[in-house]
């Protein structure tokens, strides 16, 4: 069970924010923060943007150790144990989402570029690894 590296992992984020871009821009479209040049979350309405995109990442990951960008690249979060992630785990990871995320995701990247099991910092922390989904099958 090898980590994947930098690539599919950075298309699975692009395709998550798209999504999440879509929430915000309905939240925006429910709360008449739209204009004609686009949206702006203020306030409540970005609190509850926020707090979407924490439950997207910790709900998705727990139950199902994948979100939406990460199942149509194929890869899956899992313990270094190759189990499955459970909610401890994924809330550590995605609340270090914060930090891995600064300058577009260049820390994620960084950390994982050298570390040995091409882990980010959520990594590191709560000890998974993203791997491909059809390697986590054949291993099984």
């Amino acid at each position: 069970m090898e980590a994947v590296g930098v690539g599919r992992r950075a298309v699975a984020i692009l395709i998550d924010m798209v999504v999440l871009f879509i929430v915000g821009y309905l939240i925006a479209l429910a709360t008449g923060a739209t204009t004609s040049a686009g949206f702006n979350l203020q306030g409540g309405p970005a609190f509850l943007w926020f707090g979407v995109v924490f439950a997207y990442y910790i709900v998705l990951e727990a139950t199902s150790g994948a979100t939406l960008g990460k199942r149509a690249m194929g890869l899956k979060v899992v313990k270094e144990s190759g189990e499955p992630l459970d909610w401890q785990a994924s809330i550590v990871r995605n609340i270090l989402r914060i930090v891995d995320g600064f300058f577009f995701y260049l820390v994620a990247a960084i950390a994982v570029w050298v570390s040995k099991k091409r882990q980010r910092l959520g990594d590191m922390a709560a000890h998974t690894i993203v791997v491909s989904a059809r390697a986590l099958i054949a291993c099984v």
